[in-house]
């Protein structure tokens, strides 16, 4: 492995593909931070396997566990899914495994972009995040792919979704929070985005999904299905909080156009009723900073909008509610070439994300 300070993506004709592109496979990440992961994670891990499992049919899934782990996880999954001893801080592939970038000749690379668990020492959301900041390196190291060195910006997966051909999105609530890069403008962070992920255009989402920890990554609000379209999550209860925050990301896109200079086709995806947590599950999480994990009542961000396209199914969350299926009728209309494969994800909330935070697509190409 090749570590490359001294160029930027685009300068050497590399970019990020779109989701919806094919695969080599997924990286995932073994769950036992007892913080986040209530009642030992038991839980939680059987929704993880789930999610192993239904991506597993399509692409290699490598699960990393660590050494305490490391049989447990053997013991869950297939044996067609690869199980790689790796230390982590928690179980959130998509923030810190590596952004995955590929040239015209198929050739990949990664990206090590820093990492400060959602805001460092502000507004971060535990500490140490040592481990996880070391994972993209050591993920493109086992896979034998040069890396380029951006450990001075401070970037999450989940914070950005791209097209594949030019255009990328993110949330202003998230990359301009004070925890990230406060010393750069929008101007400077925007230029980086463009050099490191191959856009033209960065479209700039106001706002994300109520209450969500990560300062409301683009991952939970909106995503592209191909280029030009999108999904967004979308309620109808006025009441609700989330409705001004929706209805402020649709009117941005509704005056928004894309890398190609297309006006953005927006399908509204419904969201659950709201999902709070109760005091059984806030009393199987252990303290973090001598402070609770959780308290009873509070409100997750659930969104079905956090899903994972795999190669040929696309596994999206539910949460026991009526919306469910009419989000899943939704994306099976949306991917009429892929299943879609839904799976109860409320043990993955808990812990502050879902399907898509857990996983970590690799794009079809070459090595190295």
């Amino acid at each position: 492995m090749r570590i490359i300070r001294n160029s930027v993506p685009s300068r050497d004709g590399f970019y990020m593909p779109g989701e919806f592109e094919p695969h080599e496979g997924c990286i995932m990440i073994f769950p036992e931070r007892p913080d986040s992961w209530q009642y030992g994670g038991y839980a939680a891990r059987r929704a993880f396997v789930q999610v192993a499992e239904a991506i597993g049919e399509s692409e290699q899934v490598t699960v990393c566990a660590s050494g305490a782990q490391y049989d447990n996880a053997r013991a869950a999954l297939p044996p067609h899914i690869r199980v790689v001893e790796m230390s982590s801080n928690d179980a959130w592939a998509r923030d810190y495994a590596p952004t995955f970038v590929r040239n015209a000749a198929g050739e990949i690379r990664g990206i090590d972009w820093g990492f400060n668990a959602w805001g460092g020492l502000y507004d971060g959301l535990y500490f140490p995040w040592d481990k996880d900041n070391q994972m993209a390196r050591k993920l493109c190291d086992l896979l034998n792919v040069d890396v380029y060195d951006k450990r001075d910006f401070i970037l999450e997966g989940g914070s950005v979704h791209v097209d594949g051909e030019g255009t990328c999105m993110v949330t202003e609530s998230c990359l301009l929070s004070g925890g990230r890069n406060p010393r750069l403008t929008k101007e400077e962070i925007e230029t980086v985005l463009k050099g490191y992920l191959g856009a033209d255009k960065v479209l700039w989402l106001p706002c994300g999904i109520y209450h969500d920890e990560t300062n409301e990554h683009i991952d939970n609000i909106c995503a592209f299905v191909r280029p030009g379209e999108a999904v967004l999550a979308w309620t109808e209860e006025e009441s609700d909080v989330q409705y001004a925050m929706s209805e402020a990301c649709l009117e941005y896109l509704g005056n928004a156009t894309d890398a190609k200079g297309r006006h953005i086709r927006v399908h509204k995806l419904p969201l659950p009723k709201p999902v709070t947590v109760t005091e059984e599950e806030c009393r199987g999480l252990d303290a973090c900073w001598d402070q609770p994990t959780r308290i009873p009542g509070e409100r997750l961000a659930a969104s079905y909008v956090n899903f994972y396209i795999a190669n040929k199914s696309v596994v999206m969350p539910g949460f026991g509610d009526p919306a469910d299926e009419k989000a899943k009728d939704i994306l099976q209309e949306l991917f009429p070439d892929r299943r879609v494969v839904q799976i109860y994800a409320r043990d993955i909330l808990i812990g502050g994300g879902n399907i898509h935070c857990i996983t970590q697509q690799i794009p079809a190409g070459r090595r190295r």
